[in-house]
This record gives structure tokens, sequence and C-alpha cells, in this order.
């Protein structure tokens, strides 16, 4: 399912992936299915409307690394 997320001043696009897909490999796929999204530069306007795909079946969305079990 697709999540819409509204930027806040100044995020970028990896970032947003990051936080979201666990890794920045998404920015791609979160660029293609927002066309003109780069056209924004590398710092989004606030309130800017990102549609979030969702993740590939064989990628996790997130992992957790444990440090110390």
């Amino acid at each position: 399912m697709k999540v819409i997320y509204h930027a806040k001043e100044g995020e970028m696009v990896d970032w947003i992936c990051h936080r979201h897909y666990g890794h920045e490999k998404a920015v791609v796929m979160v660029l293609e299915a927002n066309p003109g999204l780069a056209d924004h530069g590398p710092k989004l306007p606030a309130r800017t409307r990102v549609i979030l795909p969702p993740a590939p079946a064989d990628e996790p969305i997130q992992s957790t690394v444990r440090l110390w079990d």
C-alpha cells in the first residue's frame, strides 16, 4: 500500500526514503512515483506531497541492527 507523506521544510528525498524503507535504494522508485519532485532540488519545500510506493516484496521495509545481545 502506498503512503502519502508531506515533507517538512528542507527535508531531502533520500532521508525520507531512509526513514520509511530503511535504506536510500528506493530514491529512484520514489522519484518515478512522483513526477516533478526532482524539480524542487535537493531540499524540499514545506508540505511537499511525496508518494511512497510499497517496497518490493523481496526487501524488508526496515531492518534492525543489534549491537549487543
